[in-house]
């Protein structure tokens, strides 16, 4: 399966009869799935389905759909509200015989509030159903095109993040041929360290001496480390060959590299295995920051 950026935004716009409208999809970086629908009044029983649709489309992202409609202005009808025309002409009469006044005019009556008013007509059941469907299938069109934007920048994140596991790679076999790293190198080392307090002439235990010398070798011993490591970086590229939804498990993985280079770190006794482990840090860090962008 292709992977996908949570990243990207789509417009598609179409008309039916004296309807336009136009979909517009933006989608950024989320934990889970955030799908947020906007519609015009009319359609929020729609709301449900145009949400289900992108649901089943995605599965992480912060997901934000707007829904515009606009309509031919031969639709638009004046209508007279009688009610309040028959209450203002009554209202009219009353004043007329309290006070000298000159009859209403009638572009006077049309202003006053609530006597005209301008909308649409009632539209039958059949044709709101034949605008819902329209939109229905334009919907369908944008959430096409918004992931095939996401796919397109996920195939750029992935060959990044195999160049970079490439690198993490190189440098955990650096470490792995470091002489400081090996058991030799680590015997050899404190065996000097020994040697050295031995010859200053203070009264010291060897056997005990001896015994924390084995416990510090033990301690600087980085294989496990390194098995881990190279682990990490098998199911890496196992995921990336799979592809799909895989940005949470690489993220959990990415910890995971952090904290064996951390570990990696504090066992060095040597420069050239600490500038592996903290070269090896900043690629973690690289890595975790494009991870978070995949779905």
């Amino acid at each position: 399966m292709a992977l996908q950026s949570m990243t990207g935004f789509a417009r598609h716009e179409g008309a039916h009869e004296q309807m336009r409208w136009a979909w517009e999809l933006r989608s950024v970086n989320n934990r889970g799935l955030d799908v947020r629908i906007r519609v015009p009044s009319g359609f929020e029983r729609y709301e449900p389905d145009f949400k289900r649709m992108l649901s089943e489309a995605f599965q992480r992202g912060n997901i934000q759909a707007s829904l515009t409609i606009t309509r031919d202005d031969a639709r638009l009808q004046a209508v007279i509200n009688e009610d309040v025309l028959t209450a203002v002409m009554r209202a009219a009469q009353q004043l007329s015989e309290r006070v000298e006044a000159s009859p209403p005019t009638l572009d006077g009556l049309l202003n006053i509030r609530g006597v005209l008013e301008i909308g649409e007509p009632e539209m039958a059941e059949g044709a709101i159903e034949a605008e819902y469907t329209a939109c229905l299938a334009g919907l369908s069109v944008a959430v096409d095109a918004l992931k095939t934007m996401r796919t397109a920048e996920g195939s750029r994140i992935g060959g990044f993040l195999a160049g970079q596991i490439n690198d993490i790679s190189a440098l955990i076999v650096r470490a792995d041929k470091d002489p400081s790293a090996t058991s030799e190198g680590i015997a050899e080392r404190l065996k000097s360290q020994v040697s050295a307090l031995l010859n200053t002439g203070a009264e010291l235990d060897k056997d005990r001496l001896y015994m924390e010398a084995a416990l510090l070798a033990a301690k600087s011993d980085i294989r496990e480390e390194l098995d881990r490591l190279l682990a990490h970086v098998d199911a890496c590229r196992n995921l990336l060959t799979d592809g799909g939804a895989i940005g949470r498990r690489l993220d959990f993985i990415a910890q995971e590299f952090n904290r064996e280079s951390n570990t990696l770190c504090s066992k060095s006794n040597s420069a050239a295995l600490t500038k592996i482990g903290l070269d090896l840090k900043v690629l973690v860090d690289q890595f975790r920051e494009q991870v978070q962008n995949l779905e």
